[in-house]
């Protein structure tokens, strides 16, 4: 499976947090009651990382209310074999 970080933004009203809050826990899906948020750090948007098999699968993990906005990044790791290809690759 392929790991993706989920990130979904919300309006930065103290209403906006607190509902974009509720709709996630009231799901009850374990996802998205784990998701971190960083309101009270003036970043009003909440991240999830989860491992599932396609980007498509990620993005159907959001909430419809917030499913536009959302956006998915696939992550990965490197080995220092791997960097090594990465720089023969793009002649550096």
């Amino acid at each position: 499976m392929a790991r993706f970080l989920i990130e979904v933004p919300h309006g930065n009203q103290a209403a906006e947090c607190a509902r974009a809050a509720e709709i996630f826990l009231r799901t009850g899906s374990h996802f998205l009651t784990r998701a971190d948020w960083g309101c009270m750090d003036g970043e009003h948007r909440a991240w999830i990382i989860v491992e599932v098999e396609s980007k498509d699968e990620a993005r159907g993990i959001v909430p419809p209310a917030f499913r536009s906005q959302a956006r998915i990044v696939q992550l990965n790791t490197f080995t220092l074999e791997q960097v090594d290809e990465l720089r023969r690759h793009h002649g550096s």
